[in-house]
C-alpha cells in the first residue's frame, strides 16, 4: 500500500464508444466527481462527442501517456484490455470502474466510485505491475505479424471445429508434439479469461509465470503447463487438417498462420501498473467472480 500523500492532476479517461445507461451514468458521476477535485481531465479521442457534456479536451493514447498522471478506464475487462494495450510503452498507472458484467480487471463497483477515488487520489491503494506477452509470426524467415497480448495468445483453427497439429518448444528445447483445438499462452491476469475455460490453472496475478494451456487435447495426459515468465515459447503449425489455422492476441489482433509458420511468445519488456482500492482482494473477487461462496 501507498500512503504517501499523492496528486493525481491529470486525470485521462478511456471507454467504449458505446456506452449502456449504467456506463453512461456512471462516466457523469466520474466527470463531476473530478470537476470538484479539480482535476484536469482528458478524455480519449474515440469518445463520441454525444456523451461529452462537458466539452473536454480529447486526445490520442499516446499524448494522454504523455500528459496524464492517472488513467481511469470505465468499462468492463475488454475496456482494460484495450487501455493496456495502448498504454504499456508509457509509464502511467491505471484504473479501472466496472460497468460490465465479470469485471476481474475493473474492480471499483459505479456504487464505491466516489469512496474509493477520494482514497486514491489522496494517494492510498494498492498498486500492482503486471506484464504483457509480445507474439511474432516468423514466415520464411520474415515476420509477418506481432501484437500484444495482455490476457493470452491463443493459436486455433478457425470458423471450424477442427484439430490442429502443433509443437511446442520452450527456450528452444522441445517440448511436445500435440493434436488439439488449439493451444492458449497466457499470464497469470489471463489465467482467468480463456485458460480457465480450457481448464488450466488459476495463477496469482502477481506471479512471474506463463500457462500453456491446450484446447481440448487428442491426448488426455496433455496437461496445462507453467513456465517462467522469462521463457521464450515457440509453436509451430505441423498441420492444419485444410482448415485455416489463427494466431489471437486477447481475442482482439489475429492473424492467419500457415503450416510451417512458427509463432513466437514472450514476456513483454513494458509493463503495465494497475492501481486497486486499499481494501483490495484478489481472493474476495475470485470468490464473488466463480461464485466460490455460495451454498446449494
Amino acid at each position: 500500500m501507498n500512503t504517501d500523500t499523492i496528486k493525481f492532476n491529470t486525470i485521462g479517461i478511456i471507454t467504449k464508444p458505446r456506452l449502456e445507461s449504467i456506463g453512461q451514468t456512471t462516466l457523469q458521476s466520474l466527470l463531476d466527481f473530478l470537476k470538484k477535485k479539480n482535476c484536469d481531465i482528458l478524455l480519449d479521442q474515440k469518445i463520441p462527442d454525444a456523451i461529452n457534456h462537458g466539452d473536454f479536451e480529447k486526445a490520442d493514447r499516446k499524448t494522454m501517456g504523455e500528459r496524464c498522471d492517472l488513467v481511469i478506464a470505465v468499462g468492463g475487462d475488454g475496456t482494460i484490455l484495450d487501455a493496456v494495450r495502448s498504454l504499456a510503452q508509457v509509464d502511467v498507472p491505471l484504473l479501472g470502474i466496472n460497468v460490465g458484467r465479470l469485471g476481474f480487471l475493473a474492480d471499483i463497483s459505479p456504487l464505491e466510485l466516489e469512496s474509493s477515488l477520494e482514497d486514491i487520489l489522496n494517494g492510498s491503494y494498492r498498486e500492482e505491475q503486471r506484464f504483457l506477452l509480445e507474439m511474432q509470426v516468423i514466415r520464411d524467415d520474415k515476420l509477418i505479424f506481432e501484437g500484444d497480448a495482455f490476457n493470452d495468445v491463443v493459436v486455433h483453427i478457425r470458423d471450424v471445429a477442427r484439430m490442429i497439429e502443433i509443437e511446442t518448444r520452450i527456450n528452444d528445447n522441445f517440448v511436445n508434439h500435440q493434436r488439439a483445438d488449439g493451444i492458449v499462452i497466457a499470464t497469470p491476469t489471463g489465467s482467468t479469461a480463456y485458460a480457465l475455460s480450457a481448464g488450466g490453472p488459476i495463477l496469482h496475478a502477481t506471479l512471474d509465470v506463463i500457462t500453456l494451456v491446450p484446447i481440448s487435447p487428442h491426448t488426455l495426459s496433455n496437461r496445462p503447463l507453467v513456465v517462467d515468465a522469462d521463457s521464450q515459447i515457440k509453436i509451430l503449425i505441423c498441420n492444419t487438417k485444410d482448415g485455416i489455422a489463427q494466431a489471437t492476441c486477447d481475442g482482439h489482433l489475429s492473424t492467419d498462420v500457415l503450416v510451417g509458420d512458427h509463432i513466437t511468445v514472450r514476456r513483454k519488456s513494458d509493463k503495465i501498473t494497475l492501481l486497486h482500492p486499499r481494501q483490495h482482494d484478489y481472493f474476495e473477487i475470485l470468490r464473488a467472480k466463480l461464485h466460490w461462496s455460495e451454498h446449494n
